[in-house]
């Protein structure tokens, strides 16, 4: 499955909570609310969440590999990081 776009909206504010990203893998599908947040070893992604009746929270998505997770981390930092608000990936990648 391929990352056709990235879109990081930063977050302007005081805590951990850095950036909401939007991922469209294959031009076909979108996951929205992946976050990025500030944690003791570094920036890491928290995939989008909701929370259950009882408190727990469970993803609403997420990679099934360790593989895959580790590429979308890549990824979404790797946009973060830039002076970019929305990166365009190319067929390649």
């Amino acid at each position: 499955m391929d990352i056709s776009e990235v879109r990081v909206r930063k977050v302007n504010q005081a805590g951990k909570l850095k950036a909401y990203v939007t991922v469209t893998f294959d031009h076909q599908f979108v996951v929205h609310n992946i976050k990025v947040i500030e944690g003791r070893d570094g920036n890491f992604i928290a995939m989008p969440s909701r929370q259950l009746a009882n408190g727990e929270f469970k993803d609403v998505a997420h990679p099934i590999s360790s593989d895959f997770r580790d590429h979308l981390q890549q990824v979404v930092m790797e946009a973060y990081a830039s002076d970019s608000a929305s990166v365009e990936m190319s067929e390649e990648e």
